[in-house]
């Protein structure tokens, strides 16, 4: 039997293409590459099983976490942060690799720029990596959609390798690896700012100190593209 190998590529962005008064000071997109016949039905049953003791089993969002909105006002700031700790620790456990790309908008004046930067940081990217993602036989891109615009340069870009599908329709609570993305998105966003003298929202003061950012991207650095 012929062995078919699939990557699976789970994507979340932060920010918004806008300009506007209270639009974001920065546009990131997040990956998490998963080699199917990597099996994470361990990991990801002792996630859900840490997340039903808490009392929390919806699909984790890091920016209403963190910021105590939503469903998540309810909740006081130690299950908040064991919620946090729990989809941390199984981005440790699964054998999968990372990637962020950040921008800051404060280098960029219009949404055509921001996207052509957008362009060819992914596409440099991809590029870098080309004969790694090339190796196998599909391509599954988990994207929701969020926003046209990512939706179409992710398109344009992947559409070169064979097999190439994209899955705009999965549940957000199952796929984990794409919960995974979204906490990408904020706490390297976090990194950015710390590195970079960019004041914390008092939220994130309250819910992380300098040195727990540190131990957190100490971790996640290991398995960086």
């Amino acid at each position: 039997m012929i062995d078919i190998r699939r990557l699976n590529i789970f994507v979340d962005e932060t920010g918004e293409f806008g300009f506007e008064k209270d639009a974001s000071k920065m546009y990131g997109v997040s990956f998490t590459f998963h080699e199917q016949n990597d099996n994470i039905n361990d990991q990801l049953a002792r996630l859900n099983d840490r997340l039903s003791r808490i009392g929390f089993t919806d699909m984790i969002h890091m920016a209403y976490l963190v910021a105590n909105r939503n469903e998540y006002s309810i909740l006081g700031i130690e299950k908040r942060k064991q919620i946090f700790y729990s989809i941390f620790e199984f981005s440790k456990r699964v054998k999968v690799k990372y990637k962020t790309i950040l921008i800051d908008k404060s280098y960029t004046d219009s949404n055509q720029s921001l996207e052509n930067k957008l362009i060819k940081a992914i596409n440099g990217f991809i590029n870098d990596n080309y004969d790694y993602i090339s190796s196998f036989d599909n391509i599954v891109l988990y994207y929701d959609n969020g926003q046209k615009t990512l939706c179409t340069i992710l398109e344009s870009i992947l559409y070169r390798f064979e097999g190439f599908v994209h899955k705009s329709d999965f549940n957000h609570v199952e796929k984990r690896l794409f919960q995974v993305s979204d906490m990408l998105t904020f706490v390297d966003k976090l990194q950015y700012k710390y590195k970079n003298n960019i004041p914390f929202t008092k939220n994130e003061n309250f819910f992380f100190t300098k040195n727990d950012l540190r131990r957190i991207m100490k971790e996640l650095d290991k398995k960086r593209m």
